[in-house]
């Protein structure tokens, strides 16, 4: 195993993506004027972004023994994410997602988890060696939360922060997931959902970042002011995985720092992901969309 400084515990989805003219009612039947398959999954979507920034980046995820597992195994051997942590599973199908993306690139996605909902905490103590050498573990909620729990407990042990992508939304969070989270990521309607901004962080470790689409993003920090970004203007293409391009760069800036706890590179990471999330809306699909660090400098 190599020494990887962020370990990423989540999901991966072999996507289908259509496009259509708009997003049908219910009951509608629309003919879809392409089709594009590609990786998906939250958890890979942002190990992805953050290898592509330069991040070295462990993957510790539950796929079929399939082609579509094979494919995501090989896919991010090819980016030097470290798969050690990835179990083949041979009696269920990797996961699947499919994605409709209208005209104006606003999309409507389900999701087939299969395999991701093997992932458990023995799958996470297999990896207890990858986890102790972090300085991140990055979670969504694709995934089992004993999984989280168990991953999270082992890196704050070995000294490393936590941070959680709330999403998909869920009505609540565990409670000791929350204890056990240093950031939390969310949107505004999972912010919503979740109680509000300030509840949220006075249920964390450090801090809570706030993505708002266009209007940019915000981190509040228990006991300093709120740093605030604006968005970066692109032409929207598709709207699929900015906000795991997002993480996954906002990720890879802060392990970078050698000062978590400075104003300055909060703020830097935010940049990064602004930027990433941007460029990500620029072309369809999820992963197949992400940009790599210099194009992300360059807007950042």
């Amino acid at each position: 195993m190599t020494s990887a400084e962020i370990v990423v515990v989540g999901s991966y989805n072999r996507d289908q993506v259509l496009s259509v003219a708009r997003l049908p009612a219910p009951g509608e039947t629309c003919l879809a004027t392409g089709r594009a398959d590609s990786h998906g999954g939250k958890g890979s979507n942002q190990a992805v972004q953050a290898a592509l920034c330069g991040a070295r980046v462990a993957m510790l995820a539950a796929v079929g023994a399939d082609a579509a597992g094979q494919a995501a195994v090989a896919m991010w051997s090819g980016l030097r994410i470290e798969t050690a942590g990835v179990t083949q599973l041979d009696d269920i199908a990797t996961g699947t997602a499919v994605i409709l993306v209208d005209a104006k690139g606003e999309n409507s996605i389900v999701v087939d988890p299969a395999a991701n909902a093997r992932l458990a905490p023995a799958h996470v103590d297999a990896a207890a060696e990858l986890i102790g050498a972090a300085r991140l573990i990055v979670a969504q909620l694709e995934t089992p939360v004993a999984a989280t729990l168990q991953a999270f407990a082992r890196g704050r042990a070995g000294g490393a922060l936590t941070l959680l992508n709330a999403a998909p939304a869920p009505e609540a969070i565990d409670p000791e997931l929350l204890a056990l989270t240093d950031i939390l990521v969310v949107n505004e309607v999972e912010a919503q959902a979740l109680g509000g901004v300030e509840a949220l962080l006075a249920k964390v470790g450090r801090a809570v970042v706030l993505t708002l689409g266009a209007e940019g993003a915000r981190l509040l920090r228990k006991g300093d002011a709120t740093l605030s970004r604006p968005s970066r203007p692109v032409t929207v293409v598709d709207t699929t995985g900015a906000g795991d391009a997002f993480i996954g760069a906002f990720a890879a800036r802060l392990s970078a720092s050698g000062d978590m706890g400075s104003a300055l590179e909060w703020g830097s990471a935010l940049d990064w992901g602004l930027a990433a999330g941007a460029l990500a809306c620029t072309r369809l699909g999820a992963a197949a969309s992400f940009h790599d660090a210099q194009a992300i400098a360059a807007i950042a």
